[in-house]
């Protein structure tokens, strides 16, 4: 509690590095800030050619297979770009942390609030998209802030850690990256696992896989879009969720303090 008043009180410096992080990443390119959106779009369209005009994929729950994609792709997007730049903070912001005045507790949700300014401009084209093809659910699109919120607590509950982990161990970043990959294909982003006969095939590695807390997400979001879904309608995985969260929020925190005295003799 005393960490969350603290960073309550740093929201004005927060938002502002946060803009200045969003800006300066693309900075000196021509188009600048575009690139941040550019390559999200380019990667939905790769994936909407090579699975529904290549590999012949239809229509899922009744919907374009293109929303359905969509619906996953989107909050995924978030997730791994917070988690990877969050886990890099430390090490560039390194002037900072070497500061003796400043917070830098901060630094994580620095990264977090700036992966958030892509990840708003999606969730508008994700509903604007679902609106033009007349799949629109209604006013319970709204929870899809609520999924969001989900998301940027369970980075927290990670960053603290992976960051503290990298000052020490420079390879964490490129070893989040590599998980990241393959979270693309276990969560699952680009297949639909709870399709019967996907159920049916995978057998009891269906569990294994849905204790990834990215897949209480990403079906979450599939949910409200689709099906409309409430997220107490899933009591258990929501449970299981906010579990996991509280758990990893307090290892990380723990091993952060152990190892945030030492961070300005590493860097």
């Amino acid at each position: 509690m005393k960490k969350l008043s603290k960073l309550g009180e740093s929201k004005d410096l927060i938002l502002y590095l946060s803009k200045n992080d969003f800006k300066t990443k693309y900075a000196g390119s021509y188009m600048g800030i575009v690139w941040a959106f550019i390559q999200p779009l380019v990667t939905i369209v790769l994936y909407w050619f090579v699975f529904e005009k290549g590999l012949k994929s239809g229509a899922v729950s009744d919907v374009p297979f293109i929303l359905w994609l969509m619906a996953g792709l989107i909050p995924w997007f978030f997730f791994q770009e917070a988690l990877v730049n969050a886990t890099n903070c430390f090490a560039e912001y390194s002037y900072l942390v070497k500061k003796v005045v400043f917070n830098i507790n901060v630094l994580p949700v620095v990264k977090v609030v700036s992966s958030l300014f892509v990840h708003v401009f999606f969730l508008f084209l994700l509903v604007g998209a679902y609106v033009l093809m007349g799949y629109f659910p209604g006013i319970i699109a709204l929870q899809l802030l609520y999924y969001s919120f989900c998301m940027i607590a369970l980075v927290l509950s990670l960053a603290y850690m992976t960051s503290a982990f990298s000052v020490f161990f420079k390879d964490t970043v490129q070893i989040i990256s590599v998980l990241m990959q393959v979270g693309t294909w276990m969560t699952p982003i680009l297949w639909n696992m709870d399709s019967p006969d996907m159920t049916s095939s995978l057998g009891k590695f269906v569990f294994i896989l849905k204790l990834n807390p990215m897949y209480y997400v990403v079906s979450g979001c599939r949910g409200t879009l689709i099906d409309g879904t409430m997220f107490y309608q899933r009591p258990r995985l929501t449970l299981y969720f906010w579990l996991f969260v509280l758990v990893m929020s307090l290892l990380s925190g723990f091993i952060y303090r152990r190892l945030k005295p030492h961070f300005s003799d590493s860097l």
